[in-house]
């Protein structure tokens, strides 16, 4: 492919990307909100960020979406620079952002996260990027290439990312589909279909995010998230069976921080810290 093409095709990608998420952005609360799966999911991330975020830090949010991680940060203290490729997203954002929990601690940008240049000078103690949004994007280097600029020293990054081996999708296998039991091992990605539009979507292993992040960073932490309890997709599983649903809870918290669980989730929670 030569550059010319290549740089249509990621136009035309983020173009649809924008176009997906700014139409999702208008019932992305409402629809959070009504899923227990997503809380569930939420509250073990916070949990995980909490280990490492210290009183009063300054965040930088990648793919923020409608702002609730966002706001859940500032509301603890924090100050928060979300950023999001959506229009549509940081339409959403920008209505939180005189919350008075918030107390001017929120404020956001329209950037993708492979633009992280335009930032300059600025200067964070923590980047995060929750549910999968860095999926988006083929080449992880082209986001963590930014991240020793933008960090101050021992800040950490901490990234929610889809793995290309999930074994709630592999049980499509037993429902007779095969394309959706494996759709995740497509090494040049696979088609997303979201609100209309058609956008690559790339599944990155543990052992790429770790090379994309390089020696300038120290691995601290991994956890799979919905590594035997299911993902969000089908959302009423928690009400069709509640009881086998904290069963399967209950059994994550137990192995999802070991071998093959921190591999092998419907998210992976992965954590670095700058090295030097």
């Amino acid at each position: 492919m030569n550059t010319a093409s290549g740089e249509h095709s990621i136009s035309d990608q983020y173009a649809a990307v924008n176009r997906a998420f700014s139409k999702q952005s208008y019932h992305y609360d409402a629809e959070d909100r009504a899923n227990p799966i997503l809380k569930d999911m939420r509250e073990q991330v916070y949990a995980h960020v909490n280990r490492y975020l210290r009183p009063g830090c300054s965040l930088l949010e990648l793919n923020a979406g409608t702002g609730i991680d966002a706001v859940h940060f500032a509301s603890s203290g924090h100050s928060v620079h979300a950023t999001d490729l959506s229009t549509g997203m940081i339409s959403q954002i920008m209505t939180k952002i005189h919350l008075p929990n918030v107390q001017n601690r929120l404020t956001c940008q329209q950037l993708s996260f492979d633009q992280l240049n335009l930032l300059k000078s600025r200067k964070f103690d923590y980047v995060f990027s929750n549910f999968g949004g860095l999926n988006c994007i083929r080449d992880l280097r082209n986001v963590t290439k930014h991240l020793v600029p933008l960090l101050n020293t021992e800040g950490f990054a901490t990234f929610v990312i889809m793995p290309p081996i999930s074994l709630w999708e592999l049980a499509w296998i037993f429902k007779g589909h095969p394309r959706q039991a494996f759709r995740r091992l497509h090494k040049n990605g696979v088609k997303a279909h979201l609100e209309g539009e058609y956008f690559e979507t790339y599944y990155h292993s543990l052992k790429n995010i770790r090379n994309a992040f390089g020696p300038q960073f120290r691995l601290v932490r991994t956890e799979g998230l919905c590594s035997v309890s299911p993902p969000p997709s089908p959302g009423d599983f928690a009400f069709r069976h509640p009881n086998l649903y904290k069963t399967l809870r209950r059994l994550d918290s137990l192995v999802r921080r070991f071998p093959p669980f921190n591999r092998w989730a419907d998210h992976l929670i992965v954590t670095f810290k700058r090295a030097h």
